[in-house]
């Protein structure tokens, strides 16, 4: 039975839609705190230059890939003559899946956080007890699997409503609203006394803290922030129809997506810095150190808060993402949506409950010397991913570039941009990739 194939409403609805999937935990939780270990602003431009290079070609070749065979992140390859390649497929659905189950759990986090802060739960600590609370929290046996089970809820939710009234319905209204938050974040961040340490750390570069280190971290960061290599987008590519111009709706997302970036971290260092706190406290600046901050700044009971729902919003615009490649690949099996949506979030549900555990009760149970979440995380974020955009990049770049050209220009000709887009997917992204994957499986 052939199955109708679902299209956006607009291309508004797919920039929108993409960008969401590329603005997640890794824009608003990650880069600051790594912007914090690197240096600042020299660590800033490094990575605003990759995001517009490499990030931004190999971003728009899976766009292409999507946009030409009209189908999901498996057979697209089989649909444009090249059935072997469909590895790539593969390997970014089976990634989704993986990435979506320990991306639910810290979702969940999120959400615990929001009733939490509601609630006065944190009232009258210090950093030290809050971190002690944050600790008991994730290691508790039910709770965090509550607020997972919400999470994986809300995203099967939005995913059952479709293309056009369910992802791209969410995506016109979260991203709005994400914007507006993290506005009023950052307008409230710089006004605080002493914040002026903090603009000066995030937009006075210093070019000696550049090392090799800071390279792989801006490109990795650049990477992994697009949502690359997985699948995602890929899918949401598949859904244009053919009028839609393709560079531009790449340089859109790209600039929707690092724009959130560089607004987070406007709202969370040079609060930081008022407060005396560390920017390059890692994960835990965003679950200990910035409560911390919210408690002693005024009104920080309400802006604790509205970060926490920033934050869930921006995981459910990326969770969604990562479910719809699972939906589509099952969909052209003659599965209904309904259906692959249930079960898969069920299946992420079950996944997720053991990355949970590995926080407390399962803690000493490793896998290759990892617990569970870190496993997943390390073997998506440090091989799967940038295997799966170098393998997109060596595709477009050698396989199939006459008609990438064609698909972005309109013409087989195409123009000295496209001549130099299919070169950096020919040579530079898959090396600086490789550095990636090298740097991850080595450290």
């Amino acid at each position: 039975m052939a199955i109708t194939r679902e299209n956006w409403g607009s291309r508004l609805g797919f920039i929108m839609a993409t960008a969401g999937s590329a603005i997640g935990l890794g824009n608003i939780w990650k880069f600051p705190y790594i912007t914090g270990e690197n240096g600042g602003a020299a660590f800033i431009l490094l990575y605003l230059g990759l995001v517009f290079t490499i990030g931004l070609s190999v971003l728009l070749a899976e766009i292409v890939i999507g946009r030409a065979s009209q189908s999901d992140a498996v057979n697209s390859f089989k649909k444009l003559g090249h059935g072997k390649w469909s590895v790539i497929g593969y390997m970014g659905i089976l990634a989704a899946f993986m990435i979506l189950s320990f991306y639910c759990v810290v979702a969940g986090w999120t959400i615990a956080y929001i009733i939490k802060f509601a609630g006065g739960a944190f009232e009258g600590m210090n950093a030290e007890a809050i971190g002690g609370a944050f600790g008991g929290f994730i290691g508790d046996p039910i709770e965090p699997i509550l607020y997972q089970a919400i999470f994986v809820a809300l995203t099967v939710i939005v995913v059952l409503g479709g293309v056009a009234n369910g992802i791209e319905r969410a995506g016109k209204v979260l991203m709005p609203l994400l914007f507006v938050i993290l506005l009023a974040l950052v307008i409230r961040s710089v006004t605080l006394p002493g914040a002026e340490k903090g603009l000066d750390f995030f937009l006075s570069p210093d070019f000696s803290k550049i090392t090799g280190t800071t390279f792989v971290a801006a490109l990795g960061q650049a990477f992994f922030s697009l949502s690359l290599g997985m699948g995602a987008v890929l899918t949401y590519g598949s859904y244009l129809d053919k009028d839609a111009n393709l560079g531009k709706s790449a340089w859109y997302v790209a600039i929707l997506d690092t724009s959130v970036a560089i607004l987070a971290g406007l709202a969370i260092l040079p609060a930081v810095f008022a407060f005396g706190m560390n920017p390059g406290a890692g994960p835990g600046l965003t679950f200990v150190t910035l409560p911390t901050v919210f408690l002693e700044m005024p009104g920080g009971y309400i802006f604790g808060i509205i970060f926490f729902v920033l934050l869930t919003i921006a995981a459910l615009t990326s969770s969604i993402s990562l479910l719809e490649p699972v939906v589509a690949y099952f969909r052209e099996k003659g599965f209904t949506r309904f259906q692959i949506t249930v079960v898969s979030g069920v299946i992420v549900f079950l996944l997720g409950i053991p990355s949970s555990l590995s926080m407390g009760i399962w803690g000493d149970v490793k896998v290759f010397n990892k617990g569970f979440l870190d496993l997943f995380d390390f073997a998506t974020a440090n091989i799967m991913l940038p295997l799966g955009g170098m393998l997109i990049s060596l595709f477009v770049g050698w396989i199939i570039a006459p008609l990438a050209i064609k698909e972005v220009s309109g013409s087989e000709a195409g123009s000295g941009l496209t001549k130099i887009w299919i070169f950096i997917l020919r040579f530079v992204a898959p090396i600086a990739i490789a550095a990636i994957l090298i740097n991850g499986l080595i450290n």
